[in-house]
């Protein structure tokens, strides 16, 4: 195993990031629990741009993984394609960072990325059929959550070799302040 560190201005390693969220559509997450316990979920995610990369989930705020971040924002990730054969060049992202429950303008964001990608969300949201009004009464007692990675490490075997991983840092432009402006733009009104 060979680690190597990246830099998110690398076109390069921006297509392969790129092309590992884009063909998968199921994440696994890491949350603590107050004991300290870890536990583990899987959700379908969408994703923002690179630049300030942003991944959002839909769940069940009473669920295990949800009450743990909302007494502990750090959390892990990873996406893969689950079909990967073994023998196979592997293709996956591991990602630590925090994660909080979305609201306002946030949530408004992060819906509108997850029924892009997710069509048939969008449909069921809308639909006037009595088994996906349903489900969609169903999904509206869940909420959107923005994981902001800091660090990621990336294997893609088929463009780096094997068993390289390629580390890389996400410098934010100020989350914090980004948060403030996005929860003011949302008590105000304004945009």
């Amino acid at each position: 195993m060979k680690t190597v560190v990246g830099n998110l201005s690398d076109q390069r390693l921006r297509k392969s990031i790129i092309r590992i969220l884009r063909d998968s559509e199921l994440c696994s997450m890491a949350t603590q629990d107050p004991r300290n316990r870890p536990h583990i979920n899987t959700a379908y995610f969408c994703y923002g741009g690179l630049d300030d990369l942003e991944i959002f989930f839909l769940s069940d705020i009473t669920s295990h993984h949800c009450r743990n971040l909302s007494r502990n924002a750090s959390m892990a990730m990873t996406i893969f394609r689950t079909n990967q054969p073994w023998d196979g060049p592997g293709r996956g992202l591991q990602l630590f960072g925090t994660c909080i429950q979305t609201e306002g303008q946030l949530a408004r964001k992060a819906e509108q990325v997850y029924a892009k990608r997710f069509p048939s969300y969008a449909s069921w949201m809308s639909s006037t059929k009595k088994d996906e009004k349903k489900l969609a009464e169903q999904m509206r007692s869940y909420r959107f959550y923005r994981f902001l990675p800091r660090r990621l490490k990336v294997l893609d075997e088929a463009e780096y070799g094997g068993a390289v991983f390629v580390k890389v840092t996400i410098k934010r432009r100020n989350p914090a302040s980004m948060a403030n402006r996005l929860l003011k733009s949302t008590n105000t009104g304004s945009s």
